[in-house]
């Protein structure tokens, strides 16, 4: 009985080392043009996009890192290739891929934002708040660069905003726009899937055609991902038919 018991307590010393010695994909950062960068965060190997601006005042960042251990290396990282500090951070609805370092960032000084219904939902849900909210779409002037926000309607989740940048034609869409690489809707826990083809057709009206569109999740080299997005919305309504 003893040696049963001492072996037990070995093997599971042996599957906690293994745990430990498990690799952490780190962040990744590639750009996309310009002053635009792409940066990638990881939950259990899973990706999670996000992207940067850098302006002449400052950096703008558009969500967060999904792993909070890799916000200090965000900034590190930012302000050792660019020599600037982060300006500000705004958040495109309230699940923790898009939010979970905004406590991190209040922390250094950083004005983070949201829309009202994401600082709600953030509330409601416990995940992390902004320091500040608009409630209406909003136009930010951030050094020598303008972008707006735009709530299309419910999909992914009832507070998914969009952010367009006019003179790039860069959309940063977030997960209410779907990567061409992938062949499902994700997490659809807090959708509203019957509104959600009507709201991506809103973003096709409101805005020309976009350079870049960059989504929630996986690859964002192809600026087709809207109409993938409407695509896998048919294959879903044909499956229940």
């Amino acid at each position: 009985m003893k040696m049963r018991y001492i072996f037990t307590i070995v093997a599971c010393l042996v599957s906690l080392h293994l745990i430990a010695q498990t690799p952490v994909k780190p962040l990744s950062i590639s750009k996309l043009t310009g002053d635009f960068y792409i940066y990638t965060t990881y939950q259990n190997e899973f990706p999670s996009n996000s992207m940067y601006v850098v302006t002449d005042s400052g950096v703008v960042m558009l969500d967060t890192p999904w792993d909070t251990t890799q916000m200090q290396p965000l900034l590190d990282s930012i302000q050792m290739r660019h020599h600037k500090k982060v300006l500000l951070c705004i958040s495109t609805h309230f699940h923790a891929d898009r939010t979970a370092g905004l406590e991190f960032l209040k922390r250094k000084g950083i004005k983070t934002f949201s829309s009202k219904l994401t600082f709600d939902l953030c509330a409601i849900n416990n995940d992390k708040q902004a320091a500040y909210y608009f409630i209406y779409d909003t136009t930010f002037i951030a050094g020598d660069h303008v972008f707006q926000t735009y709530f299309p309607g419910e999909g992914h989740t009832k507070d998914n905003i969009v952010i367009w940048f006019d003179k790039e034609k860069i959309l940063y869409g977030g997960c209410l726009i779907k990567s061409i690489d992938t062949e499902d809707l994700g997490n659809i826990a807090d959708a509203n899937i019957p509104a959600w083809p009507e709201t991506i057709k809103n973003i096709m009206r409101k805005f020309p055609p976009p350079n870049y569109v960059i989504p929630g999740h996986f690859g964002w080299q192809s600026n087709e991902a809207l109409e993938h997005t409407l695509q896998l919305m048919e294959h879903a309504a044909d499956s229940k038919r």
